[in-house]
């Protein structure tokens, strides 16, 4: 199956390293022109530079800061004034770990700004152009943490809940326009943020960063972490044709890690 994203203008966010940047260079290879979404200038121009160009595509970036909502906010109305959008993947940073009691009303409010409302205001930007042409996709970066909660990532367990019950919500709506709408979520993948993750951890515990990483790949059935390009085959297929008739879900890609059905 070749997946064909020719002519289709794909934004993705938080796209200079991990799981973004292996979707945007998928996409890309897929024929896709890609905007990519991140806070660093120099990362993106080098990224911007590596993505392929098999059907001769000009990548474009845009320079923003997901944790300052304010200044978000201007930049992406800034970008939708002179861009269309077909292909939406909602990613961004996670909120800083710690467990619930750990947490302050501000920590929340700061997470919601960062998990959400950057989500739902770049969403409704490029559901414009989408609901005039009667075609576009959605995909929202998630976790299995909205199934079976991680304790000690109680503002993300809590927000990307929210994320996943309002994208719901959206797919049943948009759906007679010819929108999907979907989220990954994703389990364990060999990013950066799992690296800082367990370097936290095993800061507490008083062991190596290794011996963390070592259990966590033996909790997967498939004795591994994934890699980054295996979820952004699933995104591209989403982002594609042949998902059609794929809308209002929640896809686990977790090498089998999640116990619930």
């Amino acid at each position: 199956m070749k997946i064909d994203l020719s002519g289709k203008n794909a934004l993705v966010g938080g796209s200079t390293s991990g799981i973004g940047l292996a979707i945007a260079q998928q996409l890309a290879e897929s024929g896709a022109k890609v905007t990519l979404l991140s806070r660093t200038e120099e990362k993106l121009q080098k990224v911007v530079s590596s993505l392929p160009t098999p059907t001769g595509q000009m990548h474009q970036y845009l320079a923003v800061d997901f944790s300052d909502f304010a200044s978000f906010s201007e930049r992406i109305k800034e970008f939708f004034k002179e861009n269309t959008i077909d292909i939406l993947v909602n990613n961004t940073q996670g909120p800083p770990a710690g467990g619930a009691l750990e947490q302050s009303v501000d920590a929340y409010q700061n997470a919601f700004d960062l998990l959400f409302k950057s989500v739902a205001l770049t969403t409704e930007l490029a559901l414009k152009h989408m609901m005039r042409q009667k075609w576009g996709r959605v995909i929202t970066v998630s976790s299995i943490s909205i199934k079976e909660p991680l304790n000690y990532l109680a503002l993300s367990n809590s927000i990307r809940s929210a994320v996943v019950a309002w994208a719901k919500s959206l797919a049943y709506d948009v759906a007679p326009r010819g929108i999907t709408v979907n989220n990954v979520l994703t389990g364990y993948f060999d990013t950066d943020r799992i690296a800082q993750l367990n370097a936290t951890k095993a800061e507490k515990m008083g062991v190596e960063a290794s011996e963390v990483r070592k259990t966590m790949e033996e909790q997967v059935p498939m004795k591994r972490i994934g890699d980054p390009a295996e979820l952004a085959y699933l995104e591209t297929i989403l982002a594609s044709e042949k998902s059609a008739y794929i809308t209002g879900t929640n896809i686990p890609i977790d090498g089998g890690l999640l116990k619930s059905m």
